[in-house]
C-alpha cells in the first residue's frame, strides 16, 4: 500500500521458510477481538500457529504451504480484519483522543445549569463595573476577598480540568488556556476581564450542550420505529397480541397490510410488497417471498406474511442504526482548533518574557507589559470572530452549522460521498418515457387508461403516472373498481376492455405479446428507468419508463466541488446496481456502491477514513444517519430530509439547492484563510509591541492600546466573512 497512514498497510518485518512476521497499525487496536481474530486465522487449513502482539502491532504466522506468496498472506490477514474495521477504528480514536487532552464532558451538564452560571457571572460582572473603587490588594489578600472568591468558584470546573490536563497529559488543553487568562486577569486586579472570558465561554458551551440534547431527543424518537404490540403465532396455530418487549428469537410474528415489521427475520409464510426506504433509502417497494429476509422498521404495503424472529430488541437493524449514531462521538475527528493550539503554546512565552524582563530591569511596569500585551486574546478572537461570522453567513443562506470545528474539517476535506435517493435525485419518481404501440393509440389515451388502473394505488410508480396525467390536464375515463395483483400490477375494466398495468411477468401470464417492445425496452433500461407495461385486453398498447430524476444543479455542484480540491466523489446507496450505475455515470462520479444497508454505508466511510481521507457525507434519510455521524462532516440536504438525519448531521442545508454544498465548502476554505491572516497580524503586531515594551520605549498603558488595536484589526478582518457570497 502506498499510503503509510492506511490502517491496514502491511510491512513484512521478517520472512523465513514457513514463518512470516507482518506489521500493521490495525493490530494495536483489536482490544477484546484479539483472540477471536487469532482463532479465525487458525481455522485456515494451511495455518499452524498465530501470535498477535498489540504492543508492537505485529503478527507472526506459522504456515505449512511453502508455495504461499507474501501477498497471499497479507490478503488473508486484511480480509480477516475487515470484519472488525468499525471496532478497530473506534478503538484507535479513543486511544488517540486520550493522548492529547482531557476535555470536560459538556454533555454531563444541562442547559439549565449553564444558563444559571451565565446569569451568576453576568450579575457579578455588573457588580464589578459599578462597585466603588477599592484599594489595591496585595499578596494573598488579592485572592481571598469575597469578589475574587466568587469569581474563582464560578470558574472552578474550568480551572480544575485545565490543571488536570497538565498533571495527567503534561500538556495544556482549552481549559488550561482559559484558566491562565482568568488567573492572570485576577492577579492583575482585572476581575471584569476574567468574568467576561467566562461568560463568552459559557455561551459557547450552551450551544454545544443544546445540540447534544437535541440529538439525543431525535434518537429517542427514532426508538419508536416499529409497533408497540405484535401478533405472535402460537404452537396451536392461533395468534395472540403481545408487547414487542416479550418477543424472543424464534417466535413467529404475523404482519399484515399497513403494519410496520418489528423484528429482523425470515419470511416463513406468505408474500408481500415491502417499503424498505427507512432502512435502505430505496424509494421503490420490493417483493419479499418465503425464505427472504425482512427488517424492523419497514412497512408492509400489501400482502400478509409470517416472520420468524431472528433479531429482536437491540440486535435489530433499526436499533443498530441508533447505536451507530450514539457511538459516533468516539469517531469524530479530535480537532484541536487553531486558537487553542497556538494560544496554549504562546501563553508560557508571556510569563517567561515577564520573568526575563523583571530580572533584567527590576522594573515591575515593564514586566507587567509582557502580560498586558497578550498573544492569546488576539489569537482566540482571530478564530472566534471568523467562525462566528462564517456561521452567521451560512445561517442567512439556510445552512445550519453546528460548530466551528466542522468548518475547519470542511476546509481540509478531500472526499465527498453522496447518498442517491433524495440527495442526488429528487426522491420523487417521474414519467420519463412514453412509447405507444398500435396504429390508433396516442400517448394521452394510453396514459389515461393506465391512470384508470392505477387510480387507487399508493405505489410510487402509480403516483408518477397519476402526476403525469395531471400535468397534461387529462381526465381518467370511467372504469370499474381497480383490482390489485400483489407484486405484479393492477387491472380494471374501461367500457368493455380489460386494462392491465404492471410488470413483464404480469403481461406474460395474461398472454400479452411483448415482442415488438423489446428494442424500446432495452433503451429504456439502459437509461436506468423502471419499465411499466400497459395492455388492453391481450394487446400491448404502451410502455412507460419511470425514474427518479437528478436534482436540478447537482451536476454543476459536483463540478464546483472538484474545482475546490475535492478529488474523490463517491455514490453510496441502498438502490439496485443498475440505477446506481446509471446515476454515477451521468454525474461523472469516481465510483459507486449499491444495495447497501445503513451499517454498510458507515463501514465504507470508515474505510475511506482509515486510508487517510477526510470525508464529507451528504444524505437525507434515517438510513443515512450512521454514515452522517461517522463522517468527518455529515451534511443533511434538502427539504425532504428526515429529522434524524438533520440531528445526526453536523451541517444542515434547509433548501433543495445542491449548489449550497460547494458554497459552504468555499465558505469554510475562506474562513480558514482569514484565520491564518489574523494569526499573522496578531502575532506580528503583538511581537512588535512586546519588543518595544521590554525596551521601555512603549509604556504599559500604550502597550495595552496597541494590543487592543490589534484585536480590533483581526475582528474587522473576520467580519468580512459576513459579506461572503455562498452562491458564487
Amino acid at each position: 500500500m502506498s499510503n503509510k497512514n492506511y490502517l491496514f498497510s502491511c510491512e513484512i518485518k521478517h520472512r523465513v521458510r514457513g514463518r512470516i512476521r507482518i506489521k500493521l497499525r490495525a493490530l494495536k487496536y483489536l482490544g477484546e477481538w484479539k483472540e477471536e481474530v487469532e482463532n479465525q486465522l487458525m481455522q485456515v487449513r494451511y495455518i499452524e500457529k498465530v501470535q498477535i502482539s498489540e504492543i508492537t502491532g505485529s503478527i507472526v504466522i506459522y504456515f505449512e504451504d511453502i508455495t504461499l506468496t507474501d501477498q497471499n498472506l497479507i490478503s488473508l490477514l486484511q480480509n480477516t480484519l475487515n470484519a472488525y474495521l468499525v471496532e478497530i477504528y473506534k478503538n484507535e480514536k479513543i486511544v488517540n483522543g486520550s493522548k492529547y487532552v482531557i476535555e470536560r464532558k459538556l454533555q454531563e451538564e444541562s442547559p439549565k445549569e449553564i444558563i444559571q452560571k451565565i446569569v451568576a457571572s453576568s450579575m457579578l460582572l455588573v457588580y464589578n463595573i459599578f462597585r466603588p473603587s477599592a484599594s489595591i490588594a496585595v499578596g494573598m489578600s488579592k485572592f481571598l476577598n469575597y469578589n475574587t472568591l466568587a469569581t474563582l468558584s464560578l470558574a472552578m470546573p474550568v480551572l480544575k480540568n485545565g490543571l488536570l490536563s497538565l498533571i495527567k497529559n503534561k500538556r495544556p488543553n482549552a481549559d488550561t488556556l482559559s484558566s491562565s487568562a482568568i488567573l492572570s486577569s485576577i492577579a492583575l486586579g482585572k476581575e471584569k476581564t476574567a468574568l467576561t472570558i467566562m461568560i463568552l465561554e459559557e455561551f459557547a458551551e450552551l450551544l454545544t450542550v443544546y445540540t447534544m440534547k437535541k440529538t439525543r431527543g431525535a434518537i429517542k424518537d427514532m426508538l419508536s420505529v416499529g409497533e408497540s404490540f405484535v401478533w405472535k403465532e402460537l404452537e396451536d396455530g392461533t395468534v395472540k397480541r403481545v408487547p414487542i418487549e416479550e418477543v424472543e428469537k424464534g417466535d413467529f410474528i404475523l404482519v399484515q397490510t399497513g403494519e410496520k415489521i418489528s423484528v429482523d427475520g425470515l419470511i416463513q409464510k406468505g408474500e408481500a410488497l415491502i417499503d424498505q426506504s427507512s432502512i435502505t433509502g430505496e424509494y421503490m417497494p420490493v417483493i419479499k417471498k418465503q425464505g427472504e429476509e425482512v427488517f424492523a422498521g419497514t412497512i408492509l404495503k400489501n400482502g400478509s406474511i409470517t416472520v420468524e424472529a431472528q433479531k429482536v430488541g437491540d440486535d435489530r437493524a433499526v436499533s443498530r442504526i441508533i447505536k451507530l449514531v450514539e457511538d459516533a462521538n468516539f469517531n469524530k475527528a479530535d480537532i484541536q482548533s487553531y486558537a487553542d493550539t497556538f494560544s496554549a503554546q504562546l501563553i508560557p512565552l508571556n510569563f517567561l518574557l515577564a520573568g526575563i524582563v523583571y530580572v533584567a530591569t527590576r522594573n515591575v511596569q515593564k514586566a507587567l507589559s509582557m502580560l498586558v500585551i497578550d498573544y492569546s486574546c488576539g489569537i482566540r478572537l482571530s478564530t472566534a470572530t471568523a467562525f462566528s461570522a462564517a456561521i452567521n453567513t451560512a445561517a442567512k443562506n439556510g445552512i445550519l452549522i453546528k460548530g466551528s470545528n466542522y468548518i475547519e474539517e470542511l476546509s481540509k476535506s478531500d472526499t465527498v460521498i453522496f447518498d442517491k435517493t433524495g440527495t442526488i435525485t429528487e426522491g420523487k419518481p417521474k414519467v420519463q418515457t412514453l412509447q405507444i404501440f398500435g396504429k390508433r393509440m396516442t400517448e394521452n389515451k394510453m396514459l389515461s387508461l393506465a391512470a384508470a388502473a392505477e387510480e387507487t394505488s399508493s405505489h410510487p410508480l402509480a403516483i408518477a403516472i397519476l402526476n403525469e396525467m395531471k400535468d397534461r390536464g387529462l381526465n381518467i375515463p370511467k372504469h370499474q373498481a381497480p383490482f390489485i395483483v400483489v407484486a405484479k400490477g393492477m387491472e380494471t375494466v374501461v367500457g368493455k376492455d380489460m386494462i392491465r398495468v404492471g410488470s413483464r411477468k404480469y403481461m406474460e401470464e395474461n398472454n400479452v405479446s411483448l415482442e415488438e417492445s423489446q428494442e424500446v425496452v432495452r433503451g429504456i433500461l439502459h437509461r436506468g428507468e423502471i419499465i411499466i407495461y400497459v395492455a388492453k385486453n391481450e394487446n400491448l398498447i404502451g410502455v412507460i419508463g419511470v425514474s427518479d430524476p437528478p436534482r436540478e444543479n447537482i451536476k454543476k455542484a459536483i463540478n464546483r466541488l472538484r474545482n475546490q480540491g475535492i478529488d474523490d466523489i463517491v455514490l453510496l446507496t441502498g438502490d439496485l446496481r443498475q440505477q446506481a450505475e446509471t446515476i454515477a455515470s451521468r454525474m461523472s462520479m469516481d465510483r459507486y456502491e449499491s444495495e447497501l444497508l445503513p451499517e454498510d454505508k458507515a463501514k465504507n466511510i470508515l474505510k475511506f477514513q482509515s486510508g487517510g481521507s477526510k470525508v464529507i457525507m451528504i444524505g437525507d434519510g434515517i438510513n443515512d444517519a450512521p454514515a452522517l455521524s461517522y463522517a468527518n462532516v455529515g451534511v443533511a440536504l434538502g427539504s425532504t430530509r428526515t429529522d434524524i438525519a438533520m440531528e445526526a448531521a453536523d451541517i444542515t442545508i434547509t433548501s433543495d439547492d445542491p449548489l449550497l454544498v460547494p458554497g459552504v465548502v468555499g465558505l469554510a476554505q475562506k474562513t480558514v484563510k482569514t484565520i491564518k491572516e489574523n494569526f499573522a497580524m496578531a502575532i506580528g503586531m503583538n511581537s512588535f509591541a512586546l519588543v518595544l515594551g521590554a525596551t521601555g520605549i512603549l509604556p504599559a498603558i500604550y502597550g495595552s492600546v496597541l494590543h487592543n488595536a490589534t484585536t480590533i484589526l483581526v475582528v474587522g478582518n473576520s467580519l468580512k466573512l459576513l459579506k461572503y457570497d455562498v452562491d458564487k
